[in-house]
């Protein structure tokens, strides 16, 4: 053993990271923990070859780095005694106390769920994930940090098994610590998983920082300098701390803004830590006064804190030699809480509990998410709902008396109306945003003043799915569109149960019916059929719950002629030309005389020549399953003018499995050219690897989705051949 695996099996090292902020902790009893542990561990390994017992120690330091208490040390040092060695509850209550003891059980428990399994098993699991949180969120602390080691040290795993692990991390855990309010971790995580999932991405950019810092010098360096004297000529003292962005957020910004590296600009980042809440405007002043402020790029986190009681000042502005920077402002205690998290509620500070103000009390925290999704009774949406809300960032409205109303980033006036009361969202017939009448589509921007038209008799709309961005607001208006249509859906299911029996050679009996609602956990046999007519479900899923063996296991590619739901039998249409919606995008249709039914993105800018002419309107949405590579998707590529390059886009883009139907050039120039590709696409997230792929390459200098408003009332034949569009057929 060397001498590096001896230090860290012995507590010596653990205990003295604990008594820098907890002298008064209790030395015997992590002592005996970590006896117990090794003890109970003996003679087990990782796949590394090192002891297993290394893994709950480095676990605990996680731990001890966050300044967290001595039950949650002991726990990680435990935490895979009950599951994995002979060591029993009983045992640990006994020696530990019981608190401890439940403690380790809810670790075991949460490391039996197997998150990345099927969806459904998967959102089942998850909910449960979410209960452990509601009792003791110190459990996921630890599991979270448990995680955390296990990403650190997932080389020595094998491949497959990597990218299962890192699947998790990204969808589950990451956004899981970012929900939490630990900023770091989920920075960490998802760079981790980021490197599994996409090693070649995650290379070339930071093959671009080498380059980018040969380029320009220590920016970093400078810029906090830059800063420091500013500070200190108005007398202000703050800490300021500089870094660059980690490679997946750089990556995320780039598949966001569907740009290049090199046209992305803030991928530094800056934090002055002041001595008091008035410092922190007085810093910002002197920033903006000094730096120019990047329009809409500012945001107030101290005077409206996120619900996890984030609390910071966030600004860009446009630094030494133009290059833009984010800016983040705030004291020390909020500091502790931006590090920390909902975590901060259990960390200490000089042997004293730390009584942050700011710091969130996670019991109040988990409620308050409770609220928002418990009365979900479908798994699955449960798994959509919180998921939406772990992923957005938040911006603040008004109601027209001047209440602040939190959303996350993306919401909609009809978001807006359900956060209120579920009443209100319920009889929304429209909205106005500071005074404006705008559609319910509308995406909500800080600061605006939203006010909530109202009507007697309105339900929700089945579109109004498509509209609404908050789990909430799903929630209610699939409890309601359920309670509308349920009847229908039934006897819709019944017919399409009928047919799929029969295809296989069986009846739909009632019997068979329960037996598929036993397997699918649904509640009753009317379940299984009104999912079935409501599109919740396929045909194929309910025969295969009761006669598996009579069905393929792979869905064939589903027929173009069935793509999209909510058409009248055999009735006609085509996907618009303006914005050639894909799989996978919210729709809605316009009938159009000649035409049939005209398919529209629901963001798309030719709608609002159709605002006033609801009885045109129809609910559309796409068909669920694996759709052909046959739609097609107009892109906007400006490439270096250079030998080769040319021949490297299209086989980067064959290698995603998609076809380039058309090419036009539209710009040349000396350096670069500019050409319109047409794709054909199997969905909207086929569009976006291959947008990402492009991206990542250093011949592309801009790469982006072609669409235009004016191309509506067009067909294909009067734009020309060269947009490579396809009609379904």
């Amino acid at each position: 053993m060397d001498d590096h695996t001896t230090d860290l099996m012995s507590p010596d090292a653990l205990l003295a990271t604990v008594r820098t902020y907890n002298p008064k902790t209790n030395e015997k009893l992590i002592r005996d923990a970590f006896a117990y542990g090794e003890r109970m561990h003996e003679g087990q390994y990782r796949h590394s070859g090192e002891p297993y017992f290394t893994h709950p120690i480095a676990v605990a330091s996680i731990l001890a780095d966050q300044k967290l208490d001595d039950a949650t040390l002991i726990t990680a040092l435990l935490h895979d005694t009950i599951e994995d060695t002979k060591s029993t509850y009983g045992e640990v209550a006994d020696m530990f106390g019981d608190d401890i003891a439940k403690l380790v059980d809810g670790v075991t428990k949460l490391t039996n769920l197997q998150l990345s399994s099927s969806e459904t098993k998967q959102a089942e699991n998850f909910r449960k994930l979410f209960v452990a949180m509601a009792k003791d969120l110190r459990v996921i602390l630890v599991k979270l940090s448990d995680r955390l080691h296990n990403m650190r040290t997932i080389k020595a795993m094998k491949p497959e098994k990597q990218v299962v692990k890192a699947r998790e991390t990204m969808d589950i855990y990451a956004p899981l610590a970012g929900r939490m309010g630990m900023h770091w971790m989920r920075e960490e995580l998802e760079d981790l998983a980021f490197k599994v999932l996409n090693p070649e991405g995650r290379a070339s950019i930071i093959r671009r920082f080498i380059r980018l810092q040969k380029e320009t010098g220590d920016v970093i360096h400078k810029i906090t300098g830059d800063m420091r004297k500013e500070l200190g000529e108005h007398q202000i003292e703050a800490q300021i701390y500089g870094r660059a962005k980690k490679p997946y957020s750089i990556w995320r910004k780039m598949q966001e803004k569907e740009q290049g590296f090199s046209r992305l600009s803030d991928i530094y980042g800056f934090r002055i830590i002041t001595q008091s809440e008035e410092d922190c405007y007085r810093a910002l002043g002197i920033i903006h006064q000094r730096w120019f402020a990047v329009p809409g790029r500012f945001k107030d986190y101290i005077s409206q804190p996120k619900t996890n009681g984030y609390r910071s000042i966030h600004t860009t502005v446009s630094g030494r030699d133009g290059k833009r920077v984010e800016v983040q402002i705030r004291t020390q205690q909020m500091n502790d809480v931006a590090e920390a998290g909902v975590a901060a509620h259990w960390s200490y500070r000089d042997g004293i509990r730390s009584q942050n103000p700011f710091a969130v009390d996670p019991v109040k925290w988990v409620a308050s998410l409770n609220e928002q999704f418990g009365a979900e009774d479908d798994h699955e949406d449960f798994l959509e709902a919180v998921k939406l809300e772990m992923y957005s960032d938040q911006v603040f409205c008004f109601t027209p008396k001047g209440e602040v109303v939190k959303l996350p980033r993306g919401a909609t006036p009809l978001d807006f109306a359900y956060a209120i009361h579920t009443r209100i969202g319920s009889a929304c017939v429209g909205a106005k945003v500071d005074g404006l009448r705008v559609p319910l589509w509308t995406r909500l921007k800080n600061g605006q003043s939203v006010e909530i038209v109202t009507a007697e008799g309105q339900l929700p709309q089945f579109n109004w799915l498509d509209i609404a961005a908050t789990g909430k607001a799903k929630t209610a208006i699939r409890r309601s569109l359920r309670e509308q249509d349920r009847d229908r859906f039934i006897k819709l299911g019944g017919e399409l149960a009928r047919a799929a029996f029969e295809n296989v050679g069986r009846k739909a009996t009632d019997k068979a019916l329960r037996t598929a609602a036993k397997t699918l956990r649904l509640g009753a046999s009317k379940d299984v059929l009104a999912e079935l007519g409501a599109s919740m479900i396929t045909a194929n899923e309910v025969v295969r719950a009761v006669y598996p063996e009579l069905v393929e296991k792979t869905d064939a590619n589903i027929d173009s002629a069935r793509a999209v739901i909510g058409l009248e039998h055999r009735q006609a249409h085509e996907r618009a030309l303006c914005c050639q919606p894909l799989p996978g995008e919210r729709i809605v249709g316009i009938t159009q005389r000649g035409r049939g039914v005209v398919v529209h993105a629901i963001d798309c800018q030719a709608l609002s020549q159709f605002e006033d002419q609801n009885q045109r309107w129809i609910d559309l949405h796409w068909q669920a399953g694996t759709h052909p590579p046959i739609h097609a998707a107009r892109l906007d590529v400006t490439i270096g003018n250079d030998a080769g390059v040319m021949g490297r886009i299209c086989t980067l883009i064959g290698e995603q499995g998609a076809n380039i139907s058309d090419l036009a050039f539209t710009d040349r120039k000396p350096d670069f050219y500019r050409l319109l590709l047409s794709v054909d696409l199997r969905d909207a997230e086929h569009l976006h690897s291959i947008i990402s792929a492009l991206s990542a390459e250093d011949d592309v200098a801009e790469v982006a989705r072609h669409q235009n408003p004016n191309d509506a009332d067009k067909s294909v034949t009067e734009i020309g051949s060269h947009l490579g569009f396809q009609t379904p057929g």
